[in-house]
């Protein structure tokens, strides 16, 4: 099964950019503090391979397996609302609540 392209894709509309990076952070524990705004600002391969290891993790975590198709452009969906509404909120945090918000629906591991 595919990993998340969608959630990635979604980001490249979530937020206004506030400072420019280029490169994704290397950990887990720098990854989970940045921000959809500081996602936002990354070029498009360094945020789409940071929301996939993040989405792959906070999955991993509930147990569940994040599918291609119409319930991972739904998760896609919900990903960019939150950046949306939050621009400051942790990435993380948007993707695992919408892990959660979706749970039922989607394949267990």
């Amino acid at each position: 099964m595919k990993t998340m392209p969608l959630v990635a894709g979604a980001l490249l509309l979530a937020a206004p950019a506030a400072v420019a990076q280029t490169a994704a952070p290397l950990n887990f524990e720098q990854a989970v503090y940045v921000t959809c705004r500081e996602a936002h600002a990354m070029n498009v391969d360094a945020r789409r391979s940071l929301a996939v290891f993040l989405a792959n993790h906070a999955a991993r975590y509930r147990g569940v397996a994040i599918p291609d198709g119409d319930h991972g452009t739904h998760l896609a969906l919900l990903v960019r609302g939150g950046c949306t509404l939050a621009p400051d909120a942790y990435l993380f945090t948007v993707i695992d609540r919408a892990i959660i918000a979706e749970k039922d629906k989607l394949p267990k591991r």
